[in-house]
């Protein structure tokens, strides 16, 4: 019985691989937002044995080695503080959630795509003020145009974001799954409610 559990845990660990622990900076504050920082469940035991880590919430699942068992840890906390990136990646990614995963031209959601303000054609460069979020159908509508030749308006201008705005706005698009063991340290200096 013992042999058939460790072969089916060897070819099927699933029970495992759903156990990832939230990363907290020295200060208790994630690393990032959108994504959420998140190890997987090996990375944070390595971490926790290696004492490059605390461990501060634990899932109730335990791993054994032949002389060792531990709890997965859920939430850890760096020994070391690492200093946030100030620069913000020109990626498609952060340019839709910048643009708040809608299109700047109508405020559609769902499948997008970007658009030079300026087009290329007309000289516009590739920039965080030149490129923008926008659905197929406005996008194929504006085309080479400009906004004035087109009749089309920007619902905001186009500029490069701070980290801090880009990453209070990615608090606002959580994961599909928080283990509740996370939720005290996501939003734990956001404003409270009178």
């Amino acid at each position: 019985m013992d042999g058939d559990f460790r072969t089916n845990f060897v070819r099927e660990p699933s029970s495992l691989r759903h156990c990832p622990a939230l990363v907290l900076n020295a200060d208790y504050r994630p690393l990032s937002y959108y994504p959420l920082s998140l190890w997987p469940w090996q990375e944070a035991v390595k971490a926790a044995f290696l004492d490059r880590v605390d461990v501060i919430a634990e899932y109730d699942q335990i791993v054994r080695s032949p002389t060792t068992q531990i709890k997965i840890p859920s939430v850890v906390v760096l020994r070391d503080y690492v200093k946030p990136v100030k620069r913000v990646a020109f990626t498609r990614f952060n340019l839709f959630l910048r643009d708040d995963f809608s299109c700047q031209y109508c405020g559609a959601k769902g499948e997008l795509t970007f658009d030079h303000v300026i087009p290329r054609a007309r000289g516009g460069i590739t920039s965080w003020e030149n490129v923008v979020a926008a659905c197929s159908r406005c996008n194929l509508r504006k085309g080479s145009k400009s906004l004035r030749q087109s009749g089309m308006n920007l619902l905001k201008p186009a500029r490069q974001p701070q980290a801090e705005e880009l990453k209070n706005m990615g608090r606002r698009f959580p994961p599909n799954h928080l283990h509740d063991s996370w939720l005290d340290f996501l939003y734990w200096d956001a404003e409270l409610e009178a």
